[in-house]
């Protein structure tokens, strides 16, 4: 698997760089996931955008950096690495999957108020952060921890069940889950980017009508739209989701040329 680290340091990712795109995105994985989520999305979106995957401290190869337990600090991190990777005139925008969706959120938020906003913001099977609820999950036994990640079908069951696999994998699910659950959004302004969000209608965690609040959090358009599909619809579905995220993508391109 080829990647680039330049413009971004350990925290960026690029799989399929892509310096002559008409748009970035910059794509933030769920609880316990990598960069490595999104290689196929970036092959499938290039030479038309450029991913930049953003790789969380505490795995794989930053597995020896201790993990971040807390969203605003996670956010503060990904931002202050993103602003010179996101330097010149291409448009940019954020991408979040359930996690991921609230972090991309507050990121955008932190590059809004330097006066580099994002173009738009895709959040993906999660809920609104102002309606955030901590269902304690954090809490759980490694055994219910395990359960709970395979309820929603986003890890390999081989690799959960494999102690040393497992042994690499657990903290950070667990710092993870407790960023989630101790994260409180604190008011503030709008964004004035669109935000499109995208979820499963078969999601066992986050009904299809949460999904609309996220209208609430910016003074631009928003839309949503629904596939089949669990809490991974976006894996279920790839090649539908990717048409319409490209699409997505063409229009913000089109819009700056």
């Amino acid at each position: 698997m080829s990647e680039s680290h330049a413009g971004g340091g350990a925290w960026i990712r690029r799989f399929h760089p892509s310096p002559d795109a008409g748009v970035r995105l910059v794509c933030f994985p769920h609880a316990g996931g990598s960069a490595g989520f999104f290689h196929r999305l970036s092959r499938d979106l290039a030479p038309g955008a450029e991913v930049l995957a953003v790789q969380y401290p505490g795995r794989q190869d930053r597995r020896g950096e201790p993990n971040i337990p807390d969203l605003a600090g996670l956010a503060d991190r990904a931002a202050e690495a993103l602003r010179p990777a996101l330097s010149g005139t291409a448009p940019f925008a954020l991408f979040g999957h359930s996690m991921g969706a609230t972090l991309a959120y507050e990121v955008a938020r932190r590059l809004r108020s330097d006066g580099r906003g994002a173009a738009a913001l895709f959040v993906s099977a999660r809920t609104a952060p102002h309606r955030s609820v901590d269902h304690g999950r954090h809490e759980l036994s490694d055994r219910e921890l395990v359960e709970d990640v395979l309820a929603l079908g986003g890890t390999a069951a081989g690799v959960l069940d494999d102690p040393e696999l497992l042994e690499m994998v657990l903290p950070s699910i667990r710092s993870d889950y407790r960023a989630v659950g101790s994260y409180r959004h604190a008011p503030g302004p709008l964004l004035d980017c669109a935000v499109h969000a995208f979820t499963g209608v078969s999601d066992p965690r986050v009904p299809v009508a949460e999904l609309r609040h996220w209208a609430e959090c910016t003074e631009g358009p928003f839309g949503l739209e629904v596939f089949s599909g669990g809490h991974f619809y976006l894996v279920e579905r790839h090649e539908e989701f990717t048409r319409s995220l490209a699409g997505c993508l063409k229009q913000l391109a089109s819009a700056s040329g």
